[in-house]
């Protein structure tokens, strides 16, 4: 499938900002499950200073912001063929140990609710244990838009029985993680079938399986995805594979808008 994405980041300030240094991870890179055949990245209000693949190998790039920048915008558009693996995205590969993604963060630290989730999941292959903990975490945690915030951990959200697929990640790699399983947390997109417009971009996990490598799983639409994804950054959570991450000098107040539009 040949996808077409424009993603657009705005910030406005009501008073010129000092200093900002942002990170982007906006650059999808070719790989089995996709290929890129164009892709553009612009930024408005900013410089970029440097650009590297780092240890999760997604493609960063650093960018400063001048002292007298009142609009940043972050343009990234491009078109991807993707193609339908099954979720099984391969081997392991990169600077990264294996080992790193058995560790859990601060949010995927699991408490009483995740390991009572990681217990009920029963016998079976990895694979099939994997998707019963998929569809369990689908169940027990409705997709509430609104229900929780970038800092909200998968215990937390499971708890409160309610949240959006970046929680559904981090539930399932924090689970996964308590079942043997190194797990990592996937940011990128999704053509929905219902509409092109989009308020943010899509989360999912993925659970290294021996014999198969890395294979990818989605909470929140219960299915290991397909071509309608695209990947755009991988980490241990959804700090380290945020699209846009930095800091920011001075008192101005900041207003954030995101539009995303995917469509065939």
């Amino acid at each position: 499938m040949r996808l077409k994405i424009s993603h657009r980041t705005e910030y406005r300030y009501d008073a010129p900002v000092q200093y900002a240094l942002q990170r982007l991870r906006l650059v999808p890179r070719s790989g089995r499950t996709q290929t890129i055949h164009n892709w553009s990245l612009k930024v408005e209000g900013a410089s970029e200073e440097a650009r590297f693949v780092d240890h999760f190998e997604n493609d960063t790039r650093l960018v400063s912001v001048a002292s007298d920048a009142t609009v940043i915008g972050i343009d990234a558009w491009g078109e991807v063929e993707t193609f339908d693996t099954a979720g099984v995205f391969g081997e392991h590969k990169g600077f990264a140990p294996l080992w790193l993604f058995q560790q859990q963060t601060d949010l995927t630290e699991p408490g009483d609710g995740v390991r009572e989730l990681a217990m009920s999941v029963g016998q079976g292959s990895e694979l099939e244990r994997l998707h019963q903990l998929m569809t369990t975490i689908g169940v027990r945690v409705a997709y509430t838009i609104g229900a929780t915030h970038p800092g909200t951990t998968a215990e937390q959200a499971l708890k409160q029985a309610s949240g959006v697929c970046q929680d559904h990640a981090h539930i399932f790699a924090a689970a996964a993680r308590l079942l043997g399983f190194p797990a990592r947390y996937i940011s990128g997109y999704l053509m929905l079938n219902e509409t092109i417009d989009q308020a943010a971009g899509h989360a999912w996990a993925e659970a290294h399986v021996p014999g198969l490598g890395w294979v990818a799983f989605d909470p929140s639409n219960g299915i290991s995805p397909d071509e309608r994804y695209v990947r755009m950054a991988v980490g241990r959570d959804y700090r380290d594979a945020m699209p846009v991450s930095g800091i920011r000098l001075g008192p101005a107040e900041e207003q954030l808008a995101v539009s995303v539009t995917v469509e065939q």
